[in-house]
């Protein structure tokens, strides 16, 4: 995907969200690593009304080249990418929102991770997603514990697509931005269904997700 091609597909992808709900006002961002640097949301902008040509620009080493100002996020969503290309090596693009049903699971009590095997694809398409404890907005803290996160999942050979961050919303992350999109999808539908059941369904059994390990490489 050449730089050009990420411009637009970012905005294609904002609007997408925005119109579905997924994101609200100027909530959420989205960055796409480059072969010399990173595209990001500026800062307060909403994802539905992007324009290609003012997305943030950042060399390697986060400063930063072009376009509107860089979200806050930016160091956040850089650690991702490092620390998930470990694992994943195709990783291009993060995905913050502050979807709903997500953010409401973290408001009493979240655990450690945000939601059981519920349903087969929830397994297969995003896989385990261990919720983060609060930290302000743009807190470097929440990138360092992230970074472990997804480190101590890839470790021990389940690695992740998403984290949550708790009483703020979803990040997200794939090889190109449609990809993370239908992570985030998957992973705010299984939260709607799981408040949906009074949060009292039961999971998948131990067979059946390893029947998914099986037949379709779930990592689980």
């Amino acid at each position: 995907m050449t730089e050009s091609e990420a411009r637009e597909e970012i905005c294609r992808i904002g609007r997408s969200l925005f119109e579905r709900g997924y994101v609200h006002a100027t909530a959420g961002n989205i960055s796409v690593r480059l072969d010399d640097g990173f595209l990001i949301t500026p800062t307060d902008a909403c994802l539905g009304f992007l324009d290609p040509a003012r997305l943030a620009r950042l060399d390697g080493a986060l400063n930063q080249t072009g376009g509107d100002r860089a979200s806050k996020t930016i160091t956040l969503h850089a650690r991702i990418h490092a620390a998930a290309t470990r694992f994943d090596a195709g990783t291009r693009c993060v995905i913050h929102t502050h979807s709903t049903h997500c953010v409401a699971l973290t408001l009493a009590a979240p655990g450690e991770e945000l939601l059981p095997a519920l349903t087969p694809y929830f397994v297969m398409k995003v896989g385990h997603v261990p919720v983060i404890p609060y930290h302000r907005p743009g807190a470097p803290e929440a990138g360092e514990r992230v970074a472990q996160a997804i480190a101590h999942y890839g470790e021990r050979g389940t690695p992740i697509r998403a984290v949550m961050l708790e009483r703020l919303g979803p990040n997200a992350w794939h090889d190109t931005p449609a990809a993370a999109m239908a992570v985030l999808e998957e992973l705010e539908e299984t939260a709607r269904l799981w408040l949906s059941s009074g949060q009292s369904a039961q999971p998948l059994a131990p067979a059946q997700i390893d029947e998914l390990r099986h037949h379709f490489g779930a990592r689980w």
